[in-house]
């Protein structure tokens, strides 16, 4: 680690166990409210996964009350726009077909809507492909700002593009071809992840240049490779969809749940469960530790803190009263300001003879009056030798 990399690190140290340690405090209970909150949607969601019904695609009708068809196009229009009706949780797998497949028009007979993988020529009905170009920093010798961007991040840069693209697909009962029952998958608003299968995936080093020369050199990102991926939702797959069920024109459809992590998976509900019951278990006892040291810290960091400032304000009171209660002592005799030899002055008012003496130093250059304006001071020094004093003490002559 460099000199600026230590530097930076006892920064952060420092702040972290600033006010004797109430920064790192608070900082471990917001970790530990978050994982109480995630725990609660987690249960919540644990709640709603065991009690939502295994069902085969064939039982969906029968399960759901379809609308009565219209003939008027224009109640046909706001029925396709408005939501599903009679919304129920369910867990259906099936395998996934394209929409076009089930259609029954003539148009999708002879132009499946179906997607092909560049790179297996694999059928599909999700198709991502990612390109991310790696960057690589060397700390070079007008660097310093990368030592600092280190402490914080990895060495490697990553950027990528993303591109996704879907075509409508359903769900068919496994092992039952032709099909003539089949539930409709409803993607939009879905920010759940896919049970996507990769397909293709090559690093790709990319060659140094004279330019990436002078970036290493003056410690600036450059790019080292470029890495594709392409992963696809092939058709013939076995999915676990688990979704709010209605019926839209008659035909069963599946659209995601905000409140559970999952909406498409390769999970069964059983697996389901223990996954989710293992997490909210994780989370719990995280939140419970979490919340325990922080409660600790805090306390420690309360006391320490609550001792310091009464400390203080006694320090603080009892230095008031001393300075409202010392008022400028009387001369002793007429001899202090007259027939004084001038190496016996106060070096300050030079009026007065020399009285007392400071301590630790033990200078005595300075009348009482003068050395008690000295000691008030805020960081009062002596005069001759410019030491820290702590007092002052009066000399009698015998």
């Amino acid at each position: 680690m460099s000199s600026h990399e230590q530097a930076l690190a006892s920064l952060v140290t420092q702040l972290a166990f600033s006010f004797d340690g109430a920064v790192l405090g608070v900082a471990l209970a917001y970790a530990a409210v978050r994982s109480f909150l995630k725990f609660a949607a987690g249960s919540k969601a644990l709640g709603k996964i065991r009690a939502a019904p295994v069902l085969r695609v064939s039982d969906l009708r029968s399960l759901l009350d379809a609308p009565p068809p219209q003939s008027d196009q224009e109640a046909n229009s706001e029925l396709d726009r408005s939501s599903i009706s009679d919304r129920k949780l369910v867990i259906v797998r099936g395998q996934v077909e394209a929409n076009s497949a089930v259609d029954g028009s003539w148009k999708s007979s002879l132009r499946p809507n179906v997607l092909v993988s560049h790179e297996s020529g694999d059928k599909a009905v999700v198709i991502q492909r990612t390109q991310t170009c790696l960057y690589n920093e060397w700390k070079g010798f007008f660097g310093w700002t990368s030592d600092i961007r280190a402490i914080f991040g990895k060495s490697w840069r990553e950027q990528e593009s993303m591109s996704l693209r879907t075509v409508p697909f359903v769900l068919l009962e496994t092992g039952k071809w032709p099909q003539s029952e089949y539930v409709v998958i409803n993607m939009d608003a879905s920010r759940h992840p896919l049970p996507l299968t990769t397909v293709y995936h090559q690093l790709q080093p990319i060659d140094a240049s004279p330019y990436t020369f002078l970036q290493a050199l003056f410690g600036h990102e450059y790019p080292v490779g470029l890495l594709d991926e392409e992963k696809i939702l092939p058709i013939g797959k076995e999915i676990t969809a688990i979704g709010m069920c209605g019926s839209r024109s008659g035909i069963p459809e599946i659209s995601p749940c905000r409140d559970l992590p999952y909406f498409l998976s390769d999970m069964t509900k059983d697996q389901m469960v223990l996954d989710l019951g293992f997490k909210t278990k994780v989370l719990l006892w995280s939140g419970i530790a979490l919340g325990s040291l922080s409660a600790g810290i805090l306390s420690y960091a309360f006391v320490r803190n609550w001792s310091k400032w009464k400390l203080w304000r006694q320090q603080r009171l009892s230095q008031q009263s001393r300075e409202e209660t010392s008022d400028p002592p009387l001369l002793d005799s007429e001899e202090d300001v007259t027939d004084v030899p001038d190496g016996q002055l106060c070096v300050i008012c030079l009026m007065r003879r020399r009285r007392s003496a400071f301590i630790p130093c033990g200078h005595l250059v300075c009348c009482q009056v003068c050395a008690i304006s000295v000691e008030r001071e805020s960081s009062p020094k002596c005069p001759l030798c410019r030491q820290l004093i702590r007092n002052s003490i009066r000399i009698f002559d015998t």
